[in-house]
C-alpha cells in the first residue's frame, strides 16, 4: 500500500517540475557546490521528530519525498501516518476536507544553499498551505552518504532523509 502512495507522490512531484520548468533556470546560476551536489536528487522520508520524539501531528511514520534539481528547483510532500478514509461522495464534506488536509505538507519552489551557515532555504513560490509562501529556512546536516537531516530554524523538529537510489 505505500508503495502506491510514493508512486502517486512521485508522479505529482513530477507534475510540478513540470510547471517550475522556467523558475528553475533563474534558480542556482553558479556552478554546483559540493553540498548542492550532495543534495541534488530525490530523498524518501524516514521520520519526523519534536524534542527527539515522533512528531504527534504525523503519526508514527509519516511518509513523504522530497526532491531538489541541479538547476535549483525543489518539491516535497509529506503525508501523515494517520487513518485517512475516502470521501462519501465525489465532493469533500468540510470535515472530509479539513481531515484529508490535516497534517499534509506539500510545496514547491527553488532553493539556495549558504555552506558558512550550513543552511538551505526553501523559496516556495506553491504551497498547499495558502500561507505558506516566501523563504522558509533548514539547517542540514549529512548523517551519512544517503541521510540527510533537516531543521527547521523556528522549530525544534528533525526531518530524516534517506536518498532514492
Amino acid at each position: 500500500m505505500r508503495r502506491i502512495g510514493m508512486l502517486g507522490s512521485t508522479l505529482c512531484l513530477v507534475g510540478l517540475f513540470a510547471g517550475l520548468s522556467t523558475g528553475a533556470a533563474r534558480g542556482q546560476s553558479a556552478p554546483p557546490s559540493d553540498t548542492a551536489k550532495r543534495l541534488v536528487g530525490t530523498w524518501r522520508l524516514v521520520s519526523i521528530t519534536t524534542d527527539g520524539q515522533p512528531d504527534p501531528n504525523r503519526g508514527p511514520h509519516p511518509t513523504g519525498l522530497i526532491t531538489y534539481t541541479a538547476q535549483g528547483a525543489m518539491a516535497v510532500q509529506i503525508m501523515p501516518d494517520q487513518a485517512r478514509r475516502p470521501f462519501a461522495g465525489t465532493h469533500p464534506t468540510p470535515a472530509e476536507a479539513q481531515m484529508a488536509l490535516a497534517g499534509y505538507t506539500a510545496y514547491f519552489g527553488t532553493y539556495t544553499i549558504d555552506e558558512a551557515a550550513r543552511t538551505v532555504t526553501h523559496h516556495r513560490t506553491g504551497n498547499l498551505n495558502p500561507g505558506g509562501l516566501g523563504d522558509f529556512v533548514r539547517r542540514y546536516e549529512f548523517a551519512t552518504e544517503d541521510r540527510l537531516i533537516l531543521r527547521p530554524l523556528e522549530s525544534t523538529n528533525a526531518l530524516t532523509w534517506e536518498r532514492l537510489k
